[in-house]
């Protein structure tokens, strides 16, 4: 009989696996280097490496980058676009910004899909949804000549008011593919029905140019689970935070656009929730970026637009994450002016940083913790060794000689701007938006997450840290965490005053018999079926709206009404009760409700911890911020350590997936869910 759980994570560096035994309750976790080649063959490696046999697993979920990858590195097929005759570049126009103002010389990178690749055709529909101008079919026949020469793969189909009726989107996707039988099309009524033309236009686009791809991708990975014995769906991780299946990527390929980071700050949500946490900070630091996330009473932070590269956004609704380029394999390097700079280049997979002793000679963030004695030389089980030797030389040649410094001296500056970066970064996420740090515990995971975590807390003043028991594969285990989850949405812009109860009601309910549509397509049965309504509002004469739950009955809308005040209250600080309101938007989530793992609590019985593996002179900053201290620190395997155990800092804790830092003037513990706790302390002068 069938028990295992499998997710498997790709990241830039490693993918990630995670299995869990459901008759047992017992974890396997395991880490194989990342193939960006072809990360599917990394997938299978990873469920290899932890002695998986596919037919035993009734669950396979899968987080990817490799819909982030393609926009990043525009590598996509042969693509168009068809629109309607006079807007053709709206996607070049955009919304007029720059991501940099004061650089005159900067410019945004260009669509993407090119211009000579965009075609027109005469159709109209008004904003009320009538066809004032069908599609003129000689015309759009004429372009399908035209992408046939051109070998087009895929394409994208914007009419300017398809929003109020897809009726002439429709009709182009019909004659496209009787035309171009094995393209495949995207609509921008289907994709995303809302007004503002260029961000339903580019994330049509956007759509368009990854379902080849990502189709492909997801289809071929599923065959090769499925030679290998695995008879269930495989299950991809949206950016949403739920998850969806073949079946679905197919249609919204776009939707795993965020897929690997969304993962993290599930997990986040997961793990502090059941240590008593309800508000937490993420910081998943891996070996190429951080992604740095915030949970607010128990829930996560969403946005309605967001985008991998600026300038093209992507409206689907997803987990608010904010992501540098600070991580384990992060560049240290000097700019022109003389300063000390972290990031965002990377050494990524291969060669790696110095240590590895795969050809990388230019120092980084983890050849700086090899110097400062803080990792050791053995890691992954001892699957892995670090050259120390070769770290130093780095250390030492890229940073110690030109300002003239000890190599300790070196390795610790690199670190601190390592962490300078990080701590920005939470504060754009926190005090910029009205948190304060000090309410929330960090939950530090990652491959390096844990090395980071404790001084980050202090820099930002959180009291707590909170290391996942296997934080190097925390992502992993988000995607173990997830439901099925679509969000549907259709336009409704009518003052409150306007708005008409049956008909919002009508409006909800064929949304609802589409999404149990959708969910029974992907064998969720009607008990696992959960739908729940949402309305976007704003102030009358506003642009932006908020989004707030919805529930059924007479008085649904007035509740919603009063949930929409307190929200704006929050959100930006001010309400207006006695304003006039307009509905803009009206949604249903649906969600598929899986199984979630079983991960019971521990007894804790208040113990001192075992006598320590070793001890070696790990270095610290000085406690006046002057220099550094080598300092006798105990070092503990992880699997030694059980709930209710705890002592005073400094120590590092060596596990398969990770190394964790305590410092001086800290305390760790071990809770009964098996994290480890990391209370700072506050140091007097």
């Amino acid at each position: 009989m069938a028990t295992l759980r499998v997710a498997v994570d790709v990241g830039g560096t490693f993918t990630d696996v995670i299995v869990l035994d459901e008759s047992s309750a017992e974890i396997r976790v395991g880490k194989v280097p990342s193939t960006p080649d072809d990360p599917g063959r990394a997938v299978m490696e990873a469920a290899h490496s932890v002695g998986v046999n596919l037919a035993d697993v009734i669950l396979f979920s899968h987080g990817t980058t490799v819909a982030t990858n393609a926009l990043i590195t525009r590598r996509f097929p042969p693509a168009a676009m068809v629109t309607t005759r006079g807007f053709r570049d709206v996607i070049e126009i955009r919304n007029g910004t720059k991501d940099d103002l004061w650089d005159a010389y900067k410019d945004v990178a260009g669509p993407y899909i090119r211009r000579r690749d965009r075609y027109e055709v005469t159709e109209r529909i008004d904003f009320e949804g009538n066809v004032l101008v069908s599609v003129d079919e000689t015309e759009a026949r004429e372009v399908a000549a035209k992408l046939r020469k051109k070998n087009i793969q895929t394409v994208a189909v914007c009419f300017v008011n398809s929003y109020a009726s897809g009726a002439n989107e429709r009709r182009m996707k019909e004659i496209l593919e009787e035309e171009l039988p094995n393209v495949r099309i995207s609509t921008s009524s289907e994709i995303l029905p809302e007004i503002f033309e260029h961000d339903r236009f580019n994330t049509t686009v956007a759509n368009a140019v990854l379902a080849p791809l990502v189709g492909d991708y997801v289809q071929q990975l599923s065959e090769n689970l499925k030679a290998e014995g695995y008879a269930g769906d495989l299950l991809l991780l949206h950016s949403g935070g739920g998850s969806m299946t073949t079946r679905m990527v197919q249609k919204y390929a776009v939707r795993l656009a965020a897929s690997g980071i969304a993962a993290g700050a599930i997990a986040a949500r997961h793990l502090a929730s059941q240590a008593g946490f309800p508000n937490a900070i993420g910081l998943d630091m891996g070996g190429t970026s951080t992604d740095i996330a915030l949970v607010y009473e128990g829930e996560v932070r969403v946005t309605k637009q967001w985008a991998v590269e600026y300038g093209y956004p992507i409206c689907f609704p997803s987990i608010e994450v904010l992501t540098i380029g600070a991580g384990g394999g992060s560049l240290a390097w000097i700019d022109s002016a003389g300063s000390l700079r972290n990031g965002p280049q990377s050494a990524g997979a291969t060669p790696g940083p110095a240590a590895y002793g795969m050809g990388g000679v230019q120092p980084t963030n983890t050849d700086a913790n090899v110097v400062l004695n803080r990792l050791g030389t053995s890691l992954a089980g001892g699957k892995m060794h670090l050259k120390a030797d070769l770290a130093r030389t780095a250390i030492e040649v890229g940073v110690a000689t030109p300002f003239q410094m000890s190599v300790e001296d070196a390795a610790l500056s690199v670190i601190k701007v390592a962490n300078a970066n990080m701590a920005d970064a939470v504060r754009l996420v926190s005090i910029r938006r009205g948190y304060d740090p000090r309410e929330f515990a960090l939950v530090a995971f990652g491959g390096a997450g844990a090395l980071h975590g404790a001084a980050l807390a202090r820099e930002l003043s959180i009291p707590t840290v909170l290391v996942p028991p296997n934080p190097g594969v925390t992502s992993a285990l988000g995607c173990l965490l997830v439901d099925i989850r679509h969000d549907l949405a259709v336009m409704y812009q009518k003052s409150l005053s306007e708005a008409e109860p049956a008909e919002m009601e009508s409006m909800y309910q064929t949304m609802e018999l589409e999404a149990a549509e959708h969910l029974k397509h992907e064998g969720v049965s009607d008990e696992q079926v959960v739908l729940e309504r949402t309305a976007a509002m704003r102030y009358l004469g506003q642009w932006r709206s908020l989004t707030v739950t919805v529930g059924t009955g007479a008085a649904a809308l007035a509740e919603a009404v009063e949930r929409f005040h307190r929200e704006h209250e929050r959100e930006y600080s001010f309400s207006q009760i006695d304003a006039p309101i307009e509905i803009y938007q009206l949604g249903v989530r649906a969600i598929g409700v899986t199984p979630k793992p079983d991960m019971a609590a521990t007894e804790v019985i208040e113990q001192s911890p075992p006598a320590p593996g070793s001890y070696r002179d790990v270095w610290f900053e000085d406690v006046k911020g002057i220099g550094v201290n080598a300092v006798s620190t105990p070092i503990y395997e992880r699997s030694s350590l059980v709930p209710g155990m705890g002592a005073a800092g400094p120590a590092v804790i060596d596990q398969l997936d990770s190394t964790t830092l305590v410092p001086p003037h800290t305390r760790w513990e071990i809770d009964r869910n098996w994290n480890i706790l990391i209370h700072i302390q506050e140091i007097s002068g």
